[in-house]
């Protein structure tokens, strides 16, 4: 039987899976994310969209707040983005509010861990706000005249 938070991260990873799929990308779950592998190398999520790369570790809170991440869990990500020529977030869910995604270039030094403080959250990007990061969706203000 698994722990009460563990399957709240199970819930939160499948439902960024069905909410990155229905955005049209190709994405999936890591087998055994979360479990007890020692060794393994690989994020929560992989999502790849128009040949773009994503990475994400999923992280649920009932309400805003710093979130910490093992630095382990930060090495293995980039590790894995690196490997993939692609780009590493931090995905929160928070109950009320929805997805917010923060890179990992956001993170503070927290000792043992690393944290996406109150800040970095409420400055976390939406689905569509990533889309546009990742440069899978054009602004107007690309075509706006420059003087």
């Amino acid at each position: 039987m698994s722990k009460p938070g563990r399957s709240k991260g199970y819930r939160a990873e499948r439902e960024l899976v069905a909410a990155l799929w229905k955005r049209g990308f190709a994405v999936m779950r890591a087998p055994a994310s979360g479990a007890k592998i020692k060794r393994a190398k690989y994020p929560d999520v992989v999502a790849i969209k128009k040949g773009r790369v994503v990475v994400f570790e999923v992280k649920s809170r009932s309400k805003e707040g710093s979130v910490y991440v093992n630095k382990e869990q930060v090495e293995k990500l980039l590790n894995f983005a690196e490997r993939a020529g692609g780009k590493a977030y931090i995905a929160v869910r928070i109950s009320g509010r929805g997805w917010l995604f923060v890179p990992v270039s956001k993170l503070e030094d927290a000792g043992s861990s690393y944290k996406v403080s109150k800040e970095s959250l409420n400055e976390g990007m939406t689905i569509e706000q990533l889309e546009v990061d990742l440069g899978l969706v054009e602004t107007l203000d690309k075509y706006s005249k420059k003087e």
